[in-house]
């Protein structure tokens, strides 16, 4: 048994800072893990009020991440967690609890898993549904290599109503014997999980005479010994379970199913990951556990607590902004124009609080959709409705919305529907690092037929925008924006109306054109201010549409200018200023173009402004490069 120091004395000293490895872990006394389990949860509540982060998924999977280390040894066994935000406990358990008050920051530890962070990282992610897929991946690697280790794949309940998770339990039983999959059952992802599956796990949970049947199988499996006992505990564990549930989900895939069990006993999942490791079967291991456990607030309020910025330890309060963020104009707009269009529904992916259709949902809750953690689903479901004269607004993360590329391209474009692609997080995405920043989202639409792509300047613009993009019919239409505010302008300010593929001349000069997209065009009216220092004359142009192209503007200011500077918040390869190039370039306007943008290289997390002097998004920057043409 792995618990073999469990008759040792409890440690009288601090535990978790003389924790350096997992070995480290192994040789505790058993007495002493629950103490450890408090000391984790301590420094969890401690630095992240400090630095943001996954708070409440991470106060959920304490005990279980203490009894993985426990039974299973990193970097020969393998961990594999699903999105992977609730990854740092086992940060803290492989060596890095005393890097932990950095984690999300500029050079600190990153929010989620990554491979060439730490060896005990085998795989990273950041997007669900991924961790079945790829732990069966290294599972069948090993059998192919013939080596003794262990793969175990995490996942939330969430993360099975992702198609990659259901197309992984279709292939496991035929690919591999040996193989863990945990199932950590919360009932939330970010908000409160939804549909058929989720259900149905809230109904094992609940059932009280499962929960009775289940209560005396954990103490069953607690006491398991020799093959015999081994042989009767699955005859009763099935026959009860079948006799209640006959069409229990995973052993129609042909995976054995053990659970559900208490995710906060430690030592019953000691007990228990020791018994399942010598199966010669693909498992799966239900276990109960709560979201935020061990802090009031985040069990009050998971869907915040999920991801959040700074709080205050004693409250869980945070600070409150009186300029309205992107998300939250769009929910608001979007929602006051269904309530004047009955045509008008709202489709989100599971995060009704992140982009902010929590207001849609509240008010006018017969027209809104969450489909979970299904993007191409929701993106395919976005087209049947439109087909029938609905009007969907489909808000999805742009680092989300490329999940769904096929069916953007293959139902929503090709058939000219009008679906309305509204992709929260369009840009930088900071202390979330390189699997949430929205930085390919112009790339991957620009070059789709038909498609019309736009990005306001402020917020009175982006009102502007929904509006216009609600009353569209004719063709499917897409907008990014930010996390956080815009430009932090009043909503109210003045607009001139938003005319299909046109935009805006904002001055109008004779040495330099700059062309600003959306949250970069502050930074480029900052540059004309300090060019006009100089003496030169200069174009600012708010472009507005980037796809389509205002061409007829856009030929103006370059053949006036003697240089061509555009600015976006999104990678220079095939973005906005590459179309830029292309149009003058095929029309032979011979002004030089330079570019403001993210470079050809994974972004790594860290504050915006940090990031955008690194890689060179600045005036003093854009300055530098025109003043080459002048």
């Amino acid at each position: 048994m792995t618990t073999s120091a469990s008759s040792e004395p409890p440690h009288p000293g601090p535990l978790l800072a003389n924790l350096h490895s997992p070995e480290d872990l192994k040789a505790l006394p058993e007495a002493d893990l629950t103490r450890l389990a408090q000391e984790i949860r301590d420094s969890l509540i401690t630095n992240l009020s400090r630095t943001g982060g996954h708070l409440g998924p991470n106060l959920g999977v304490v005990e279980l991440t203490i009894a993985l280390h426990r039974v299973f040894s990193t970097p020969k066994d393998h961990f594999v967690f699903d999105v992977a935000h609730q990854g740092y406990v086992h940060k803290m358990l492989t060596g890095r609890a005393d890097k932990i008050h950095t984690i999300r920051t500029y050079q600190g530890l990153n929010g989620f898993l990554l491979r060439s962070e730490s060896e005990h990282d085998c795989y990273g992610a950041g997007h669900a549904g991924t961790a079945l897929s790829a732990a069966l991946g290294m599972a069948a690697g090993r059998d192919q290599l013939k080596e003794d280790s262990h793969v175990v794949a995490l996942a939330g309940d969430a993360a099975f109503t992702c198609g990659p998770t259901l197309e992984a339990l279709n292939n496991i039983a035929e690919t591999t014997k040996k193989f863990i999959v945990v199932l950590n059952d919360n009932e939330w992802s970010i908000d409160k999980n939804v549909g058929a599956i989720a259900r149905y796990f809230n109904a094992l949970q609940t059932h009280s005479t499962y929960s009775s049947v289940r209560n005396a199988a954990a103490d069953f499996v607690e006491r398991l010994a020799g093959k015999a006992t081994r042989n009767l505990a699955h005859k009763v564990e099935q026959g009860a379970k079948n006799l209640l549930f006959p069409n229990v989900l995973f052993e129609k895939f042909g995976i054995r199913y053990f659970g559900p069990i208490d995710g906060h006993n430690v030592h019953l999942l000691v007990k228990t990951f020791d018994y399942l490791k010598n199966l010669n079967e693909p498992v799966v291991l239900h276990v109960i556990t709560e979201k935020g456990r061990g802090y009031q607030p985040a069990i009050d309020n998971p869907g915040k607590f999920h991801g959040l910025g700074t709080y205050k330890i004693e409250d869980g309060s945070t600070g409150a902004s009186s300029t309205p963020t992107a998300s939250e104009i769009f929910g608001r707009t979007v929602t006051d124009l269904a309530k004047d269009d009955p045509k008008i529904v709202a489709i989100t992916g599971a995060m009704p609080g992140g982009t902010k259709l929590e207001i849609f949902k509240d008010e006018i809750p017969e027209r809104y959709y969450d489909v979970g953690i299904a993007e191409e689903h929701a993106a395919l479901f976005a087209s049947g409705l439109a087909t029938k004269g609905i009007r969907p607004f489909l808000a999805i993360y742009s680092t989300f919305m490329q999940r769904a590329y096929d069916m953007i391209l293959h139902d929503i474009a090709l058939q000219n529907l009008p679906v309305r692609l509204c992709m929260d997080r369009g840009g930088l995405s900071g202390d979330d690092g390189p699997t949430h920043h929205g930085l390919f989202d112009i790339g991957y639409l620009r070059v789709v037929p038909g498609l019309i792509h736009m990005q306001p300047k402020d917020e009175a613009e982006f009102v502007a925008m929904l509006k216009w993009m609600a009353a569209y019919d004719d063709g499917p239409t897409a907008i990014r924006y930010p996390r956080g505010p815009i430009a932090g302008t009043p909503l109210d300010a003045p607009c001139p109306p938003i005319e299909l593929g046109k935009g805006e001349l904002v001055s109008e000069g004779t040495d330099v054109a700059l062309i600003g997209l959306g949250t970069l065009f502050g930074m480029a009216g900052e540059t004309k201010a300090r060019l006009e220092q100089r003496g030169l004359s200069v174009s600012l142009v708010n472009p507005r549409f980037i796809k389509p192209l205002d061409t007829e503007l856009l030929e103006k200011v370059a053949r006036n200018a003697r240089v061509v500077c555009t600015f976006e918040d999104h990678v220079l390869m095939n973005g906005f200023g590459t179309g830029v190039i292309e149009h003058l370039h095929g029309v032979g306007i011979t002004t030089p173009v330079e570019r403001i943008g993210w470079p050809d290289e994974w972004i790594e997390h860290g504050k915006n402004d940090i990031l955008r002097e690194k890689h060179g998004l600045t005036v003093e920057a854009a300055i530098k490069k025109i003043s080459k043409h002048l």
